[in-house]
């Protein structure tokens, strides 16, 4: 499996991880962390993407593909690697999404 480009250019966003064990796992999840759960669990209940292969997934290319991510960011990565694996969207969908967002938060 390869990564997809798209995710691996936020690692300068996100930062390396920094960590070499799991406490970092205790702690209070941040805002965005709680909507990626929210996020995974209508993927799962509409048939998307079913929250067992989220996490075998997660597992897999967790410690493969994005070890050099924080352990937060990975679901996200996760999630957007596999519905992009669907072709549930494209690639430089993604990429032009994220510069939108990048641009109204610069503006803010």
């Amino acid at each position: 499996m390869n990564a997809y480009p798209v995710l691996m250019d936020t690692l300068a966003d996100i930062g390396e991880r920094g960590d070499i064990s799991l406490p970092c796992l205790d702690h209070e999840p941040a805002v965005w962390e709680s909507r990626m759960q929210v996020t995974c669990e209508c993927l799962s209940a509409s048939g998307v993407l079913d929250n067992l292969e989220r996490r075998q997934a997660e597992d897999r290319l967790g410690e493969s593909l994005y070890a050099r991510f924080p352990v937060q960011a990975r679901s996200a990565l996760v999630v957007a690697h596999t519905l992009m694996d669907r072709h549930v969207f494209a690639e430089e969908e993604l990429r032009r999404k994220m510069e939108q967002v990048r641009a109204r938060l610069t503006e803010e």
